[in-house]
């Protein structure tokens, strides 16, 4: 999630001066060590200059090799997926060329972060009248491929239920406002946070859920959000016979 071992602060510093062609105090007053760190990026917390001060801002830096070392495994993956749709019956049923595709294509997506800010522009156009979510600023001038500068978010992660506690928060209370804003999301809007672990979830001090990493997004066209619902609403009310109905209706089951 966010645990990873962190790459060097050196390695990191030299990331944002080769993306933006200056050197690190002319983009950042100050930029600190990573205080996250998962498969493909790494967060510093830094700041920055404004009229009224100094202004913490969490930077995103893409791992160094990242793209080269996905790529092998990637076709690591093909091969062995061809390999076990060609001798398997059970593999062709499971799909797992098609699987190992769409994870190619999601990668690709995931390491030009310009791609995640954009979808942070497009989740905070939709969500903006959301009482009980909400999605960090981009900082534009300080994103690029590379790197991805947002507001800092002093929150609490969604997974710390002692302090969550602590601060008298109401956890059935949160539970219902991930499910509701996921579910407005993806019925709703169509497009969706689709890596929703407590890494990327915070609580702020309004008791506002605050998600983060937009680098993984669903898109749900009409006709598929009525089927989700209706799969939704069937196991809700436990007509399972429809529900099942709605799977071969949705194409989902041959």
């Amino acid at each position: 999630q966010d645990r990873m071992p962190p790459f060097p602060q050196k390695e990191a510093e030299a990331i944002v001066e080769r993306a933006f062609g200056r050197p690190l105090r002319d983009i950042f007053a100050s930029f600190g060590p990573a205080v996250a760190a998962a498969s493909i990026a790494q967060v510093h917390r830094a700041e920055v200059n404004t009229d009224d001060g100094l202004r913490p801002v969490a930077v995103k830096v893409l791992r160094p090799g990242i793209e080269r070392r996905f790529a092998s495994d990637q076709d690591a993956f093909a091969f062995a997926a061809r390999n076990a749709e060609a001798f398997s019956p059970e593999a062709r049923r499971l799909r797992l060329v098609e699987t190992a595709a769409t994870l190619r294509r999601s990668v690709a997506l995931e390491m030009d972060l310009r791609l995640e800010a954009a979808a942070l522009s497009e989740m905070a156009e939709n969500t903006k009248d959301d009482p009980d979510f909400r999605v960090p600023a981009i900082d534009w001038d300080r994103t690029g491929k590379d790197v991805l500068t947002l507001e800092w978010i002093d929150g609490t992660h969604l997974s710390n239920h002692t302090a969550l506690e602590a601060k008298s928060f109401d956890l059935k209370e949160l539970a219902r406002a991930v499910i509701q804003s996921f579910l407005r999301h993806a019925l709703r809007d169509g497009f969706f946070h689709a890596d929703m672990h407590p890494g990327n979830l915070f609580i702020d001090d309004e008791g506002r859920l605050v998600a983060v990493d937009f680098g993984i997004m669903g898109r749900l066209g009409p006709k598929e959000r009525r089927f989700l619902a209706e799969i939704l609403y069937g196991f809700i009310t436990r007509n399972y016979r429809r529900t099942a109905g709605v799977h071969f209706e949705a194409g989902y089951v041959p």
